[in-house]
């Protein structure tokens, strides 16, 4: 039976890797006067906006974050909307009394940004960020099964990338890859063996309302 579901948010949630690229590219440009490529900058994902950000410019991590915020919004005209089919699922687990939660490696500042372009901020009970230094979505994802007062088992956390599979398997849950993104890397997720692998969102979303 399911309890309850935990969303990624940046290639999950909606297309937003390319705002993420465009804004680190323009303030390590700014900062370093250094073109990093889109690859380069997925290498470092991990740690939050601000950690990598503190881990390579060498200035007050208030600026450069700011700069990066700043950057953030202006891009994210490269993400507009959720994905197709996103909002009708969040709808109909809405009316099902699912309960819904972000777990995400972003600072709570730009996912605030996304959520609110895409005018689902109030669709969740939590929203919680990444750490500074490193991945804590295992420690994030418990918390929120805590907090709802449910059975892990009976929860799906979709993400689309490899450390969201391994932090749901850590805490019990039950990992689902979402490969539907532009800049999904399928390979990378397929040896994780998550429950199941979707490539499009209303796979997923006849799947999970199915259950």
């Amino acid at each position: 039976m399911l309890t309850g579901v935990i969303f990624d948010l940046d290639g999950t949630l909606g297309d937003t890797l390319p705002v993420c690229f465009a804004a680190f590219r323009k303030v390590f440009d700014d900062y370093l006067g250094e073109t990093y490529t889109d690859a380069e900058i997925r290498a470092m994902f991990g740690p939050t906006e601000e950690g990598i950000l503190e881990a390579r410019i060498p200035v007050d991590g208030a600026e450069s974050l700011a700069s990066y915020l700043s950057a953030y919004r202006r891009a994210h005209h490269l993400a507009p909307k959720p994905f197709a089919g996103m909002t009708d699922l969040l709808d109909e687990l809405g009316r099902r009394d699912i309960p819904l939660a972000v777990v995400t490696g972003k600072r709570p500042h730009s996912a605030a940004v996304s959520l609110d372009a895409w005018g689902l901020d109030s669709r969740f009970t939590h929203v919680a960020a990444g750490g500074s230094n490193g991945n804590i979505k295992d420690r994030n994802m418990a918390q929120v099964i805590s907090d709802w007062g449910v059975e892990a088992s009976g929860v799906v956390s979709v993400g689309d990338a490899p450390s969201d599979v391994t932090a749901a398997r850590t805490v019990g849950l039950r990992p689902v890859g979402a490969a539907w993104a532009s800049t999904a890397e399928r390979d990378r997720l397929e040896p994780l063996e998550p429950e199941i692998i979707f490539d499009d969102v209303g796979g997923f979303s006849h799947w999970l309302l199915a259950e």
